[in-house]
């Protein structure tokens, strides 16, 4: 299957909104977190989102069109099933969860058949970036949860919160299969690149 101009532009403007909403997110975190060292990785880690999303821009441009309205469905799934974050903790254990999901999203997509090869560079080199802010705030995370005497119930909270986020990932296929025609997971094959795994 290839997929169609309007599907690739839906499912680009996907991608672009994601971005933009994880860079909103981590703005917000920024003020919450005030260390010098955490000002610093989150600057270069906002101006990696905001660059993702101009690149998904271009992408867009590349197909003579322009972004569209997406459906609100994983982020406000993802909201709905976990409640709202109350503390740096749980906000530093969503978006490293939901970062992981993009550096897989990306990897799958770049490595299926469905892959165009105007799309599969700009994939490998998001990949690599997504795995340096997974990595970040999860060392991030371990600091600040050690820092207030709570490295003991890490584990447990990113187990809960990579379950629930499974599960919810699983209910986007659906929506997906009803927006795009497909679920580009659908074509997942196994990476057959290394660099895109």
């Amino acid at each position: 299957m290839t997929p169609s101009s309007e599907s690739l532009v839906k499912l680009f403007s996907y991608y672009r909104d994601a971005e933009i909403r994880g860079a909103a997110l981590l703005m917000k975190m920024m003020q919450r977190e005030r260390d010098p060292e955490a000002q610093v990785l989150f600057s270069r880690h906002i101006a990696d989102e905001t660059r993702h999303a101009w690149m998904w821009t271009k992408r867009i441009k590349d197909e003579k069109a322009l972004p569209v309205e997406v459906p609100d469905g994983y982020q406000r799934r993802l909201g709905k099933a976990l409640g709202i974050p109350g503390n740096l903790i749980d906000l530093f254990a969503l978006t490293v969860v939901v970062e992981e999901r993009s550096a897989k999203r990306y990897t799958e997509h770049a490595s299926s058949s469905i892959c165009d090869e105007v799309s599969r560079p700009i994939l490998v080199e998001l990949t690599k970036d997504e795995k340096w802010h997974v990595a970040w705030m999860e060392d991030w995370l371990v600091k600040i949860a050690r820092d207030q005497g709570k490295e003991d119930v890490l584990p447990e909270t990113m187990e809960r919160y990579r379950r629930i986020e499974e599960e919810v990932f699983g209910e986007m296929k659906e929506m997906e299969r009803g927006w795009l025609g497909f679920s580009f997971s659908d074509f997942v094959e196994e990476p057959a690149n290394a660099e895109t795994g």
